[in-house]
């Protein structure tokens, strides 16, 4: 029976990393770039885009198209370090049961 509440008491452990992993990722923001830094955005941790900054040398007529370009690859540098981020708090808060099925995510 020692067995069992040891257990018990390591998944409780787990479980209490968990939760605290997700409240720190719900804090974190993440900013991505393209354009050589004439696109930035903010994903906050939980993914949502929170704010997008546009070099105004960018504003004009018939830049539409690279402005879009930039955007998308923006969120995708933004959304890959978001991932890392996720990535690693995960394997913090479940130790050598990180990525095993059956173990949840963050978000």
């Amino acid at each position: 029976m020692k067995d069992l509440n040891a257990i018990m008491k390591q998944a409780q452990a787990m479980q209490q990393k968990l939760a605290e992993a997700q409240a720190k990722l719900a804090e974190m923001e993440v900013e991505g770039t393209s354009g050589g830094g004439m696109v930035k955005l903010v994903l906050k941790g939980t993914g949502e885009l929170a704010r997008v900054d546009i070099d105004e040398s960018l504003m004009a007529p018939g830049e539409a198209e690279v402005v879009a370009d930039l955007v998308v690859a923006a969120h995708a540098d933004a959304k890959r370090k978001l991932d890392a981020e996720q990535q690693e708090l995960m394997k913090q808060a479940a130790g050598p049961f990180a990525g095993m099925p059956g173990m949840p995510k963050l978000f």
